[in-house]
């Protein structure tokens, strides 16, 4: 039996008692100390401070004299994204290897559950391209109960991140890494998209990007015109258009073309063997005793993803190892899917002149990524083509999110029958313009012509990393690469100058045998030696150094290691050290590391003129040094600061 007593004293008393084998009784007390009541309120909301607000993207869109006609526009502006998402959704579905309706069910269930739980006002989030290269591989090797599962993973993931307070640390990615590793993704999506627009037959793909290529070309010679036709003329409407500025979104109209131009040539040409293949030709369904082609016309169901088929088509066999192997592929999910949401919410700020909480975005996109795989939705992230047509349509806040995901919903149960009809060839030519605007190519030209020769480096080898490999190679080697040469740019920023006695002032009568130096820049691992070289050859007379380090503003623990070096050779050679002008929150870092000073050997003083004053003082060896030395410190006040 366990009894918790809250007694006045405020202790907790825990009384266990038990029965032995004797049938004696034997009772344990232990006395915890509990805060008070007081003190637990003020815990308590300090620690709901610090977490991320979840749903603030809401609260801030409707609380700023949110009306009919604020509603208004929301409404017409999910109405113009619902209608871009249907296409799209089922496009990248298609393109990743499961069926369309999973792309449809992720703009229902994360899209509205993103918009409630995030932090952004605009972010409309759902299928993206930049998953296509990720969420491939695992489904062609674990199959869609793989995929689902390492979304849910992923979630939990960016749960984490959110309320890590990671939302600021994952913007900090180098512009040349995000622009190679996107251009990357586009030309890997736009290859992915040839066999369909041409209506190839490619029995072994491949499972690399350069064995689809040659899959590919040696396909070539079979095209079909029938679908290369298709394409084409979805792609012409596409291209063509926007630039008519009338409200229909391109492609809506540009698939609703092809499919009235693919059904009218089959009717009109019988016997001349017209077909083009259409997502009801290629995609069955099968749901609680009833079956179709296409697109089920149903709500999506809750199921367990470890219930639904893996790579053999049997269901996943759920243990310790499965997730070790997915633990890589969540992560690096977790990772692109917060890179391009805080992306893109950063964007949406630079629209509309708003602000978005990073963390709470990360929290309520992981909230999706959990919620939507139950429901047989794939992996969502803020779109960004998607929330700038949603800001340009009129949106206000996250309202015109959640009516995006009604009219997926609405044309996923009344409009299933004609969304079959829809060409392949027509998704394809979809996803050829995605992977277009995706590619940024006029940042990327731009950033080989202006950049310089680093950032240039990292943006070729994360867009060849990206398309020959994986972007998650790419983001890792990219981000490497740019960390160092960030440490080369540093590091060059640090060195050390000889200072003559004219140049120092209040120092101007010191002796011979003292000489000046000017430390400059950061000491850290790249830096010290170099910056620290230059002291390890001085005049020959010299018997004490001073350097003003006024303008060191860190030091790490290798500056520090380096730093003590020079002083064991200095005290063989009988010379002494004196640094003048550092902080103080480096001298404790240097104290606690035991670099101490000791007279004659090493010495803080506040400025040159204390420094040359100690020098000479040094130099005199008059009797009572030690009490002067113990002045070295004059006008320094040293404060506990860590360091």
């Amino acid at each position: 039996m366990i009894v918790l007593k809250f007694p006045k004293t405020n202790l907790l008393r825990i009384c266990l008692e038990g029965h032995s084998p004797g049938g004696l009784n034997r009772v344990w007390y232990a006395f915890l100390p509990l805060p008070r009541i007081r003190d637990r309120t003020v815990a308590f909301r300090s620690l709901r401070a610090r977490l991320p607000s979840v749903g603030s993207g809401l609260r801030a869109g409707i609380a700023e004299a949110y009306g009919l006609a604020e509603l208004r526009r929301d409404l017409m502006a999910g109405l113009t994204i619902g209608t871009v998402a249907i296409p799209l959704s089922m496009a990248l579905a298609i393109a990743i290897g499961v069926a369309p309706q999973h792309g449809l069910y992720t703009a229902i269930v994360a899209g509205s559950l993103v918009a409630l739980t995030g932090g952004s006002r605009f972010n409309i989030s759902g299928p993206t391209a930049a998953f296509v290269v990720i969420l491939l591989p695992i489904v062609e090797q674990y199959g869609l109960g793989g995929l689902l599962l390492a979304t849910m993973m992923a979630g939990v993931i960016l749960i984490a991140f959110g309320v890590a307070g990671m939302g600021r640390l994952i913007m900090y990615i180098p512009y040349p890494v995000v622009v190679g590793f996107t251009a990357g993704i586009a030309v890997v999506i736009a290859v992915l998209q040839v066999p369909d627009f041409l209506g190839l037959v490619i029995a072994q793909p491949g499972a690399h990007f350069v064995d689809k290529v040659v899959a590919i070309l040696t396909a070539l010679p079979g095209f079909d015109p029938a679908e290369l036709g298709i394409g084409c003329l979805t792609l012409l409407v596409l291209v063509f258009w926007p630039r008519l500025t009338l409200l229909v979104p391109a492609p809506l109209v540009a698939l609703v073309l092809a499919a009235i131009a693919a059904l009218a040539l089959r009717h009109w040409l019988p016997g001349s063997g017209f077909e083009v293949e259409t997502i009801a030709s290629r995609f069955s369904w099968a749901i609680d005793g009833r079956s179709g082609t296409g697109i089920p016309p149903v709500l999506p169901n809750l199921v367990a993803p470890w219930q639904l088929p893996g790579a053999d088509g049997q269901p996943l066999v759920v243990d310790f190892s499965l997730f070790r192997a997915l633990l890589g592929p969540a992560l690096a999910i977790a990772i692109l899917g917060a890179i391009e949401s805080l992306l893109c919410a950063v964007v949406a700020d630079g629209l509309t002149k708003t602000r978005h909480d990073s963390n709470a975005e990360l929290i309520g996109q992981g909230i999706g990524n959990v919620v939507a795989p139950l429901f047989g939705g794939i992996t969502a992230t803020a779109a960004l083509a998607r929330t700038a047509t949603s800001i340009r349509s009129g949106a206000v806040s996250p309202v015109a999110a959640l009516v995006h995901a009604l009219v997926v919903l609405l044309a996923l149960t009344g409009l299933a029958g004609l969304l079959g009809l829809v060409p392949m060839s027509a998704l394809a030519a979809l996803l050829f313009v995605v992977a277009w605007n995706m590619s940024e190519s006029r940042h990327f030209v731009h950033t080989l012509r202006a950049a310089p020769p680093g950032d240039v480096a990292v943006l070729v080898v994360c867009f060849a990393l990206t398309v020959l490999f994986d972007m998650v190679l790419a983001v890792g080697v990219g981000v490497g690469l740019a960390g160092a040469l960030l440490i080369r740019r540093m590091a060059n920023l640090s060195y050390t100058d000889k200072r003559s006695s004219r140049l120092a002032r209040g120092v101007s009568t010191l002796p011979a045998s003292v000489s000046v130096y000017d430390m400059n820049g950061p000491l850290f691992f790249a830096a010290a030696e170099r910056a620290l070289s230059s002291l390890r050859v001085i005049d020959p007379g010299t018997r004490v150094v001073i350097i003003d380090m006024n303008n060191v503003p860190s030091m790490d623990f290798t500056a520090i290691v380096a730093l003590q070096a020079l002083i064991d050779d200095f005290r063989r050679h009988d010379i002494g050290l004196i640094l003048a002008g550092l902080s103080p929150r480096i001298i404790v870092k240097m104290r606690r590391a035991g670099v101490r000073k000791q007279t004659g050997v090493l010495c803080y003083c506040a400025d040159l003129e204390h420094a040359g004053a100690t020098a000479v003082r040094w130099l005199d060896k008059a009797p009572g040094n030690t009490v002067a030395d113990q002045d070295d410190d004059k006008g320094r006040t040293v404060t506990g600061q860590n360091g």
